[in-house]
Protein backbone atom coordinates (compact mmCIF):
# COMPACT_ATOMS: atom_id res chain seq x y z
CA UNK A 1 0.00 0.00 0.00
CA UNK A 2 1.65 3.29 -0.84
CA UNK A 3 1.78 6.40 1.59
CA UNK A 4 2.85 9.60 1.82
CA UNK A 5 5.07 10.63 4.21
CA UNK A 6 3.22 12.44 7.12
CA UNK A 7 3.83 15.67 8.30
CA UNK A 8 4.88 17.37 11.14
CA UNK A 9 1.72 16.91 12.69
CA UNK A 10 2.07 13.65 12.86
CA UNK A 11 -1.68 12.86 12.85
CA UNK A 12 -2.60 12.07 9.09
CA UNK A 13 -0.48 11.29 5.74
CA UNK A 14 -1.01 14.04 4.17
CA UNK A 15 -0.31 13.25 0.00
CA UNK A 16 2.26 15.77 -1.48
CA UNK A 17 4.07 16.86 1.45
CA UNK A 18 7.79 16.15 1.21
CA UNK A 19 10.07 15.70 4.57
CA UNK A 20 11.88 19.01 5.84
CA UNK A 21 12.50 17.87 9.08
CA UNK A 22 14.18 14.21 9.67
CA UNK A 23 15.16 12.47 13.28
CA UNK A 24 18.14 10.14 12.86
CA UNK A 25 18.69 7.24 16.20
CA UNK A 26 21.70 5.36 16.12
CA UNK A 27 23.77 2.67 17.41
CA UNK A 28 26.30 5.03 19.45
CA UNK A 29 29.63 3.01 17.87
CA UNK A 30 31.19 1.23 14.77
CA UNK A 31 29.81 1.47 11.43
CA UNK A 32 25.91 2.44 12.36
CA UNK A 33 28.12 5.65 13.76
CA UNK A 34 29.69 6.13 10.75
CA UNK A 35 26.76 6.04 9.07
CA UNK A 36 24.76 8.37 11.00
CA UNK A 37 27.59 11.26 10.82
CA UNK A 38 27.77 10.22 6.61
CA UNK A 39 23.19 10.39 6.71
CA UNK A 40 23.73 13.73 8.68
CA UNK A 41 26.01 15.82 5.95
CA UNK A 42 23.97 14.19 3.03
CA UNK A 43 20.44 15.22 4.43
CA UNK A 44 21.58 19.40 5.49
CA UNK A 45 23.44 19.67 2.45
CA UNK A 46 20.24 19.04 0.69
CA UNK A 47 18.33 21.60 3.29
CA UNK A 48 16.55 18.74 5.62
CA UNK A 49 16.52 20.06 9.26
CA UNK A 50 18.04 17.40 11.28
CA UNK A 51 17.51 16.01 14.48
CA UNK A 52 19.76 13.61 16.67
CA UNK A 53 18.49 11.96 19.92
CA UNK A 54 20.62 12.59 22.85
CA UNK A 55 22.66 8.89 22.48
CA UNK A 56 23.68 9.54 19.09
CA UNK A 57 24.11 13.36 19.61
CA UNK A 58 27.03 12.41 22.20
CA UNK A 59 29.41 10.67 19.55
CA UNK A 60 29.06 13.22 17.66
CA UNK A 61 31.69 16.40 18.46
CA UNK A 62 29.79 19.36 18.46
CA UNK A 63 26.45 18.01 17.56
CA UNK A 64 23.37 18.21 19.88
CA UNK A 65 20.82 16.21 20.75
CA UNK A 66 16.79 16.97 20.51
CA UNK A 67 14.14 16.78 22.92
CA UNK A 68 11.87 13.33 22.83
CA UNK A 69 8.89 15.52 22.29
CA UNK A 70 10.80 17.45 19.16
CA UNK A 71 11.53 14.02 17.35
CA UNK A 72 7.88 13.49 17.56
CA UNK A 73 7.14 16.38 14.96
CA UNK A 74 9.65 14.92 12.12
CA UNK A 75 8.20 13.92 9.06
CA UNK A 76 10.32 10.92 9.01
CA UNK A 77 13.00 9.15 11.46
CA UNK A 78 15.90 6.77 10.12
CA UNK A 79 16.98 4.41 12.15
CA UNK A 80 20.66 3.06 11.86
CA UNK A 81 21.41 -0.23 13.68
CA UNK A 82 20.11 -3.41 14.19
CA UNK A 83 16.72 -4.24 15.88
CA UNK A 84 17.56 -2.90 19.07
CA UNK A 85 18.14 0.71 17.83
CA UNK A 86 14.83 0.91 16.00
CA UNK A 87 12.89 -0.47 19.06
CA UNK A 88 14.85 1.97 21.07
CA UNK A 89 13.74 5.13 18.31
CA UNK A 90 10.20 3.24 18.30
CA UNK A 91 9.98 3.80 22.06
CA UNK A 92 10.76 7.61 21.93
CA UNK A 93 8.24 8.28 19.26
CA UNK A 94 5.54 6.19 21.80
CA UNK A 95 3.61 6.17 19.00
CA UNK A 96 3.32 9.40 16.88
CA UNK A 97 2.66 8.94 13.53
CA UNK A 98 6.28 9.05 11.84
CA UNK A 99 7.34 6.51 9.46
CA UNK A 100 10.26 4.74 10.86
CA UNK A 101 13.24 4.02 8.05
CA UNK A 102 15.35 1.12 9.67
CA UNK A 103 18.96 0.95 7.97
CA UNK A 104 20.35 -2.55 8.98
CA UNK A 105 23.74 -2.21 9.82
CA UNK A 106 23.06 -4.87 12.91
CA UNK A 107 23.20 -9.10 12.13
CA UNK A 108 19.68 -10.37 12.05
CA UNK A 109 17.46 -7.68 11.19
CA UNK A 110 14.01 -8.37 11.12
CA UNK A 111 12.34 -4.70 11.23
CA UNK A 112 15.37 -3.25 9.47
CA UNK A 113 15.17 -4.41 6.46
CA UNK A 114 16.99 -1.69 4.08
CA UNK A 115 20.31 -2.59 3.38
CA UNK A 116 23.00 0.38 2.73
CA UNK A 117 23.03 -0.46 -1.26
CA UNK A 118 19.51 0.89 -0.88
CA UNK A 119 19.38 3.40 1.65
CA UNK A 120 20.24 6.58 -0.76
CA UNK A 121 17.55 5.73 -3.41
CA UNK A 122 14.83 4.65 -1.13
CA UNK A 123 15.65 7.64 1.09
CA UNK A 124 15.25 10.03 -1.93
CA UNK A 125 11.75 8.72 -2.46
CA UNK A 126 11.18 9.19 1.10
CA UNK A 127 12.09 12.89 0.81
CA UNK A 128 10.17 13.47 -2.39
CA UNK A 129 6.71 12.32 0.36
CA UNK A 130 6.36 8.63 -1.94
CA UNK A 131 7.05 5.69 0.24
CA UNK A 132 6.18 2.04 1.08
CA UNK A 133 4.27 2.41 5.40
CA UNK A 134 3.60 -0.56 7.03
CA UNK A 135 1.38 -0.31 10.18
CA UNK A 136 2.21 -2.98 13.02
CA UNK A 137 0.36 -2.87 16.13
CA UNK A 138 1.48 -2.03 19.71
CA UNK A 139 0.19 -3.15 22.92
CA UNK A 140 -0.21 -1.45 26.01
CA UNK A 141 1.56 -2.75 28.75
CA UNK A 142 0.56 -1.65 32.61
CA UNK A 143 2.16 -3.43 35.96
CA UNK A 144 -0.35 -2.75 38.53
CA UNK A 145 0.69 -3.19 42.49
CA UNK A 146 -1.83 -3.08 45.24
CA UNK A 147 -4.41 -1.48 42.85
CA UNK A 148 -1.83 1.20 41.24
CA UNK A 149 -0.26 1.50 37.90
CA UNK A 150 3.10 1.98 38.88
CA UNK A 151 4.21 1.13 35.21
CA UNK A 152 3.31 1.80 31.72
CA UNK A 153 4.71 1.74 28.06
CA UNK A 154 4.09 0.70 24.50
CA UNK A 155 6.15 -2.51 23.27
CA UNK A 156 6.48 -3.18 19.11
CA UNK A 157 8.23 -6.67 20.09
CA UNK A 158 7.31 -8.32 23.76
CA UNK A 159 6.88 -7.63 27.16
CA UNK A 160 8.77 -10.97 28.77
CA UNK A 161 8.59 -11.96 32.50
CA UNK A 162 11.63 -13.72 33.86
CA UNK A 163 13.21 -14.89 36.84
CA UNK A 164 16.58 -14.03 38.28
CA UNK A 165 19.19 -16.07 37.78
CA UNK A 166 18.60 -17.98 41.45
CA UNK A 167 15.00 -18.16 41.37
CA UNK A 168 12.91 -20.76 41.60
CA UNK A 169 10.58 -21.64 38.84
CA UNK A 170 8.06 -18.61 38.08
CA UNK A 171 4.59 -18.86 39.34
CA UNK A 172 1.79 -16.39 36.97
CA UNK A 173 -1.68 -16.91 36.77
CA UNK A 174 -2.90 -15.74 33.41
CA UNK A 175 -6.41 -14.42 32.35
CA UNK A 176 -7.53 -13.48 29.10
CA UNK A 177 -11.04 -11.07 29.18
CA UNK A 178 -11.72 -12.17 32.95
CA UNK A 179 -11.47 -16.12 31.83
CA UNK A 180 -9.20 -18.38 33.72
CA UNK A 181 -6.57 -19.57 31.29
CA UNK A 182 -3.92 -21.20 32.81
CA UNK A 183 -1.46 -21.25 35.74
CA UNK A 184 2.35 -20.98 34.37
CA UNK A 185 5.15 -22.24 35.94
CA UNK A 186 7.83 -21.87 33.91
CA UNK A 187 11.36 -20.26 33.24
CA UNK A 188 9.62 -16.85 32.24
CA UNK A 189 6.69 -15.72 29.16
CA UNK A 190 6.38 -13.70 26.79
CA UNK A 191 3.76 -11.69 25.34
CA UNK A 192 4.25 -10.69 22.18
CA UNK A 193 2.44 -9.10 18.77
CA UNK A 194 2.58 -10.46 14.82
CA UNK A 195 5.97 -7.97 14.93
CA UNK A 196 7.43 -9.97 17.74
CA UNK A 197 7.15 -13.29 16.71
CA UNK A 198 10.03 -13.59 15.14
CA UNK A 199 12.02 -12.53 18.36
CA UNK A 200 12.26 -13.93 21.67
CA UNK A 201 8.96 -15.29 21.15
CA UNK A 202 10.73 -17.80 18.09
CA UNK A 203 13.71 -18.82 20.51
CA UNK A 204 11.12 -19.73 22.92
CA UNK A 205 9.28 -22.04 20.13
CA UNK A 206 6.10 -19.94 19.37
CA UNK A 207 4.65 -19.28 16.17
CA UNK A 208 5.54 -16.68 13.76
CA UNK A 209 2.81 -14.71 12.58
CA UNK A 210 2.59 -12.21 9.39
CA UNK A 211 4.21 -9.22 10.60
CA UNK A 212 0.88 -6.83 9.41
CA UNK A 213 -2.08 -9.10 11.70
CA UNK A 214 -3.08 -8.35 14.32
CA UNK A 215 -3.23 -10.65 17.34
CA UNK A 216 -1.44 -10.90 20.61
CA UNK A 217 0.94 -14.48 21.56
CA UNK A 218 1.33 -16.08 24.52
CA UNK A 219 4.51 -18.10 24.88
CA UNK A 220 5.98 -19.75 27.54
CA UNK A 221 9.58 -19.72 28.21
CA UNK A 222 10.64 -23.82 29.24
CA UNK A 223 6.98 -24.35 31.31
CA UNK A 224 6.98 -27.49 33.59
CA UNK A 225 4.11 -28.67 31.79
CA UNK A 226 4.75 -29.69 28.53
CA UNK A 227 1.52 -29.07 26.90
CA UNK A 228 1.16 -25.89 27.57
CA UNK A 229 1.91 -24.47 24.25
CA UNK A 230 2.12 -21.11 23.00
CA UNK A 231 -1.04 -19.47 22.41
CA UNK A 232 -2.28 -16.87 20.01
CA UNK A 233 -5.49 -14.94 21.19
CA UNK A 234 -7.47 -12.04 19.41
CA UNK A 235 -6.33 -8.38 19.57
CA UNK A 236 -9.30 -7.47 21.54
CA UNK A 237 -8.00 -9.62 24.39
CA UNK A 238 -6.66 -7.93 27.19
CA UNK A 239 -4.15 -10.43 28.82
CA UNK A 240 -3.77 -10.54 32.71
CA UNK A 241 -0.90 -12.14 34.26
CA UNK A 242 -0.79 -12.31 38.27
CA UNK A 243 2.68 -12.97 40.00
CA UNK A 244 2.16 -15.61 42.52
CA UNK A 245 2.15 -14.83 46.09
CA UNK A 246 5.53 -16.33 46.40
CA UNK A 247 6.78 -14.73 43.46
CA UNK A 248 10.52 -13.28 44.32
CA UNK A 249 13.39 -12.18 42.25
CA UNK A 250 11.21 -11.65 38.80
CA UNK A 251 11.29 -9.09 36.16
CA UNK A 252 9.32 -7.46 33.27
CA UNK A 253 10.79 -6.12 30.71
CA UNK A 254 9.25 -4.18 27.82
CA UNK A 255 11.04 -4.70 24.41
CA UNK A 256 14.33 -5.46 25.94
CA UNK A 257 14.59 -1.43 26.85
CA UNK A 258 13.35 -0.98 29.88
CA UNK A 259 11.90 -3.00 32.98
CA UNK A 260 11.00 -3.38 36.59
CA UNK A 261 11.75 -5.83 39.59
CA UNK A 262 8.06 -7.85 40.14
CA UNK A 263 6.89 -8.32 43.69
CA UNK A 264 4.35 -10.99 44.69
CA UNK A 265 0.91 -10.43 43.32
CA UNK A 266 1.92 -7.48 41.20
CA UNK A 267 -0.52 -8.09 37.85
CA UNK A 268 0.75 -7.46 34.38
CA UNK A 269 -1.94 -6.71 31.73
CA UNK A 270 -1.35 -6.42 28.16
CA UNK A 271 -4.23 -4.81 25.43
CA UNK A 272 -3.72 -2.96 22.13
CA UNK A 273 -2.60 -0.13 21.89
CA UNK A 274 -4.80 3.08 20.26
CA UNK A 275 -1.29 3.63 18.51
CA UNK A 276 0.48 1.71 15.96
CA UNK A 277 4.26 1.78 14.50
CA UNK A 278 4.31 3.36 11.14
CA UNK A 279 7.66 1.29 9.11
CA UNK A 280 9.03 2.42 5.49
CA UNK A 281 9.43 -0.89 3.63
CA UNK A 282 11.32 -1.67 1.03
CA UNK A 283 9.05 -2.50 -2.21
CA UNK A 284 11.44 -5.20 -3.08
CA UNK A 285 11.93 -6.67 -0.25
CA UNK A 286 8.94 -9.01 1.13
CA UNK A 287 8.25 -10.75 4.50
CA UNK A 288 9.29 -14.35 2.82
CA UNK A 289 12.16 -13.45 1.49
CA UNK A 290 13.58 -11.88 4.97
CA UNK A 291 12.55 -15.68 6.38
CA UNK A 292 14.65 -17.61 4.12
CA UNK A 293 17.57 -15.30 4.20
CA UNK A 294 17.44 -14.40 8.06
CA UNK A 295 16.34 -18.11 8.99
CA UNK A 296 18.41 -19.72 6.34
CA UNK A 297 15.36 -22.02 5.38
CA UNK A 298 15.86 -23.90 1.88
CA UNK A 299 15.66 -22.19 -1.39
Amino acid sequence: MRHKVSPSCSECYVPGCMSTTIAIVAKPRGEALRVAIELRRWLRERGKTVLLDEGTAAEIPRARGARTASLRKADLMISVGGDGTLLHGAGLLAGAKVPIFGVNVGFLGFLTEITRDRLYPLLEQALEGEVTVEERMLLRIDLVRDGRRVLSGLVLNDAVVTKGALARMLELTCRIDERDVASYRADGLIVATPTGSTAYNLSAGGPIIYPTLRGVIIAPICPHTLSQRPLLVPHTSVVSLKVSPRGENLYLTLDGQRGRPLRPNDVVIAREARRSVHLVRDPEVHFFQVLRQKLGWGG
